[in-house]
C-alpha cells in the first residue's frame, strides 16, 4: 500500500478542521488559500527527483506565490511528508538542523556535493521540471 499523497493528506487534515470548528465565512477563503498553497508546495517537493534539489526560492517561483519564508515554513510544518533534504537553502546548505539526516540522504541519492562536501553543488543538482 502506497502513501497518501501529500495534497490528500492536507485535505483530509483541512476536512477534520471544518468538522471540529474550522474558520468560518472569509477566514474561511483565506484559510482555503493557506492549504491550497502548502498542498502546491508539498506537490513540488514531491515531485523533485533522487539525486537533484531546489532551494525554497526556487520552490515559491515553481507555486507561483509566496517566498522562501513561506516555503521553509510550510516544511517546517508539512516537510516529514515529502523528501524535505531536496529542498535547500540558498547556498546549497541543507536545512538548518537537519544538516547530518540530509547529508546521508544526498550520498545514497548520489546527488553532486561541493568540494566541502557540507553543501550541494546547485550548479549540476538543481533540478528543473521542465
Amino acid at each position: 500500500m502506497s502513501a497518501p499523497s501529500p495534497r490528500k493528506v492536507v485535505e483530509v487534515t483541512s476536512s477534520q478542521d471544518a468538522v471540529t470548528g474550522g474558520a468560518q465565512g472569509a477566514e474561511e477563503t483565506e484559510a482555503s488559500s493557506a492549504e491550497t498553497f502548502v498542498a502546491d508546495v508539498l506537490d513540488v517537493v514531491h515531485a523533485i527527483p533522487p539525486g537533484r534539489v531546489l532551494t525554497y526560492g526556487d520552490v515559491a517561483a515553481l507555486v507561483g506565490r509566496g517566498g522562501p519564508r513561506q516555503v521553509g515554513k510550510v516544511m517546517s510544518q508539512w516537510g516529514s511528508l515529502v523528501p524535505w533534504w531536496r529542498v535547500l537553502r540558498a547556498g546549497g546548505a541543507p536545512p538548518t538542523g537537519h544538516e547530518q539526516r540530509a547529508l546521508k540522504h544526498y550520498r545514497d541519492e548520489g546527488t553532486p556535493l561541493r568540494a566541502d562536501g557540507e553543501r550541494v553543488d546547485l550548479k549540476t543538482a538543481r533540478w528543473s521540471p521542465e
